[in-house]
């Protein structure tokens, strides 16, 4: 199958390949019952010495640069709790950690989860982590930017290997909240 942006040998929707994905991103497709059907997300193979977002787009097609998305693991902390959430923004942006993601977790303070706290709470791979299979209770806070486009380019779980996406997906996910502002 031809893959609907980037430049890519083949790609196959992720339930016919749920061997190359993270247990917890196999196990969310498996119980997959959002509007979008889950074959209608689809896993291409990317060699990761390919992996910066610069090398990447120009190995795999330049249309990538405006549709791919950076999924970060932020933590807000009040007093002696802390609140792990995903952030899913365009590749070409930034988080507003200190901003938009502190109040929306009711937050004194906010910042990027340490790799460590983000592969281990996740089950996936460092460079790799996906919205799809995150832990359920945790918000997940999506640009409408990411939302609104038809595809989308995120990590697989893995390193090896990525998801195209369709944006209004995303909205649909556990914990989701469309949320302006959130990339800058």
């Amino acid at each position: 199958m031809r893959a609907p942006i980037g430049d890519f040998d083949t790609a196959v929707p992720a339930p016919d390949c749920l061997d190359e994905l993270t247990a917890p991103v196999a196990d969310a497709l498996r119980a997959w019952t959002g509007a979008v059907p889950a074959d209608r997300i689809l896993y291409v193979e990317t060699d990761p010495q390919w992996a910066d977002t610069a090398v990447f787009v120009e190995h795999y097609g330049r249309d990538l640069l405006d549709r791919s998305a950076n999924c970060v693991v932020v933590a807000g902390r009040r007093g002696g709790d802390t609140t792990l959430a995903a952030c899913l923004v365009l590749s070409t942006t930034k988080v507003d950690v200190n901003g938009v993601v502190r109040r929306q977790l009711g937050s004194r303070k906010a910042s990027f989860a340490s790799t460590d706290i983000a592969t281990g709470a996740t089950g996936m791979e460092y460079g790799g982590i996906t919205p799809i299979g995150l832990p359920r209770d945790w918000p997940l806070l999506v640009d409408p930017a990411v939302a609104d486009l038809p595809y989308v380019l995120v990590g697989s779980g893995r390193r090896r290997g990525k998801l195209l996406v369709p944006g209004k997906a995303f909205a649909e996910l556990p914990g989701a909240v469309v949320l302006p502002g959130l990339g800058v």
